[in-house]
């Protein structure tokens, strides 16, 4: 049995790790999520792809309630998400991030970045947390920057310590909202092979991005939104030879043909 096969069969085996369900969020007048449901299993890799504004990046966001929501409910292993307060902090801490942009502290070192939220909020040791840290510098391929602060690295390398740190918490999920789009095209690879390696581990992730290499060879699934609602949703394969949407067709007419 291959490896992949192997790693679809324990999803489809697992319980659920988040549960959308009809879930919606407003901005003003805009209805930027319209009743969305979805549901993603430990170990499985989601990539959420569409037009600007499709309301991706606020679906991410909402996960770890970055974004509250206006109806609906979110639940992560089984339990609802907290509005706030100390809940919310541990919630957080089960639900790692990578933004866009970095979000570093410019006057910690990387080493420090990526020790913070083990000894702020897990109450790590800090011996250990040292030790993690290094550990997790080293397998994101920056184990040399430890003592670097972050604008002394390249953006390739400032977003890898902005993986391993969200991985220092131990996250049951990880979310990423387009973690490329803001990295020289050099630079891109560099963490997409990270993410890849994280997928090939197991890690549950969900992952907001414009890079469709990504999408087909680390997805088990392919959710496509667009105006606000998921238009459809598919394993890669499917979803990129046989779009079922005129808004999919169209979109990947767009991206793919240039």
């Amino acid at each position: 049995m291959t490896e992949v096969s192997v790693a679809k069969d324990v999803v489809a085996g697992t319980s659920d790790l988040v549960v959308l369900k009809s879930v919606n969020k407003h901005f003003g007048a805009l209805h930027v999520l319209q009743d969305i449901d979805l549901t993603i299993a430990k170990g499985e890799v989601v990539v959420v792809i569409g037009p600007s504004g499709s309301g991706k990046s606020t679906l991410c966001r909402t996960i770890n309630r970055l974004e509250g929501v206006d109806s609906g409910e979110i639940l992560i292993d089984g339990r609802p998400l907290p509005a706030e307060g100390k809940e919310l902090a541990r919630l957080r801490a089960d639900v790692g991030m990578v933004f866009q942009s970095f979000n570093l502290f410019a006057h910690k070192t990387v080493l420090e970045n990526v020790m913070l939220g083990q000894l702020k909020v897990r109450k790590t040791d800090k011996q250990k947390a040292e030790e993690k840290a290094r550990a997790l510098l080293d397998r994101v391929g920056v184990g040399t920057q430890a003592d670097k602060y972050p604008a002394q690295l390249s953006g390739g390398q400032q977003q890898r310590v902005a993986i391993a740190r969200a991985l220092a918490m131990d996250p049951k999920v990880m979310l990423f909202d387009e973690p490329t789009s803001a990295l020289d095209p050099e630079m891109i690879n560099e963490v997409l092979e990270v993410m890849q390696q994280l997928a090939r581990d197991g890690m549950t992730m969900v992952v907001v991005t414009h890079e469709m290499g990504f999408a087909r060879s680390a997805a088990n699934r392919v959710v496509f939104m667009a105006d606000g609602r998921i238009v459809e949703e598919a394993v890669p394969d499917q979803f990129f030879s046989n779009p079922r949407s005129d808004r999919a067709k169209d979109f990947l007419s767009k991206i793919l043909h240039h």
